[in-house]
């Protein structure tokens, strides 16, 4: 007998995702974006995102199930994330999934965005450890997850007190007046770049934090630094070493985000570190990563990069994974949570 088809939707930002699963394979998977829309403004504007998912919904969902080859008819439960993301941007996407479950008389799952980041990594690599240590990395989040079933056992170690990684990225690509988004602008110019030439802090690392802090991330403090020194550059009229900034300042994030993601790891005795998230498509953060993990006899695991940004997939994975593991429904009155924490993977 088949597993169970489920049907995933993603609009927790600006990206429409809707994507077919069963089991752990991807049967379909498409994503229609409104980034571009935005790029006046540097930043999403959330009134126009939620306009932009309402457009593009039905056309998203026909192609996914074109591209799968199933009918509307054959699905046996509905995932959609439940949150955390922009209010109205979800609300379009429960609405949409609510309505499809009740017209099809089939179960209906709130997932967590975030976990789906990690969830995903089953449609690539096969089933996840029964014991891993999750790094999420996204514009929204950077956080340390010890995680023994990814349906039903999720822990938070600890998460930035302040900006994400991939929030601090497109902050400096701003700052150096580079286009939005900013984040793999300056990826791709750090390639260029001399890391060596500008040691920035890293947040966090040392003295009394070590242990009060020790899974969480800082970002502000480095960000103010890079804003000290482009300023310091400008005011002294030379001109601003980008490439060598870009480097600085990517080394700064990575280390942190590998140093402790590494460290939970051997804390608790996992044996791999599973990484997600849109910032997870960074090329220093995968290079530092797989040094890191080789070094510590560490089994690393990566989604490719069509899965880094957000998509259907992600949360047709982990819906395919609470099925697996019995997790009920949702209720068809849950509401979305703007900022649903990370040790809820299921909304009831």
């Amino acid at each position: 007998m088949s597993e169970p088809l489920i049907l995933g939707i993603e609009s927790t930002c600006d990206e429409t995702g809707v994507a077919l699963v069963r089991g752990r394979e991807l049967l379909g998977d498409v994503v229609a974006t409104s980034m571009d829309e935005y790029a006046r403004f540097g930043g999403i504007i959330p009134e126009i995102a939620s306009r932009a998912h309402l457009q593009a919904f039905v056309p998203t969902l026909d192609a996914a199930l074109d591209r799968a080859g199933v009918a509307l008819a054959e699905v046996d439960a509905v995932a959609v994330s439940a949150g955390p993301g922009l209010i109205g941007s979800l609300t379009v996407g429960i609405s949409a999934a609510k309505a499809l479950a009740v017209s099809l008389g089939k179960p209906l799952y709130g997932v967590n965005h975030v976990i789906g980041h990690l969830a995903v990594d089953e449609l690539v690599d096969g089933p996840l450890p029964e014991r891993f240590i999750g790094l999420i990395v996204s514009g929204g989040h950077s956080n340390l997850l010890s995680i023994r079933d990814i349906a039903t056992d999720v822990v938070e170690l600890g998460g930035t007190l302040d900006d994400a990684a991939g929030e601090a990225f497109d902050k400096v690509g701003r700052l150096l007046g580079l286009p939005y988004p900013g984040g793999p602008h300056v990826d791709r110019l750090s390639r260029a770049g001399r890391a060596e030439a500008i040691r920035f802090p890293r947040g966090l690392a040392a003295g009394k934090d070590k242990h009060r802090h020790r899974y969480d991330f800082s970002f502000s403090g480095l960000k103010t630094a890079v804003a000290r020194y482009v300023e310091s550059v400008e005011d002294t009229g030379g001109q601003v070493p980008r490439e060598d900034v870009c480097a600085g300042f990517s080394e700064a994030v990575n280390d942190s985000l590998t140093a402790k993601a590494v460290q939970a790891c051997l804390d608790h005795d996992c044996g791999t570190l599973v990484v997600g998230g849109g910032f997870s498509a960074n090329s220093r953060l995968r290079e530092l990563a797989a040094e890191r993990c080789a070094e510590a006899g560490l089994r690393l695991r990566i989604p490719p990069l069509r899965y880094c940004t957000d998509n259907g997939a992600q949360i047709a994975a982990l819906g395919a994974a609470a099925v697996r593991a019995g997790v009920a429904p949702s209720p068809l009155d849950f509401a979305p949570d703007s900022s649903m924490p990370l040790g809820v993977t299921v909304a009831h």
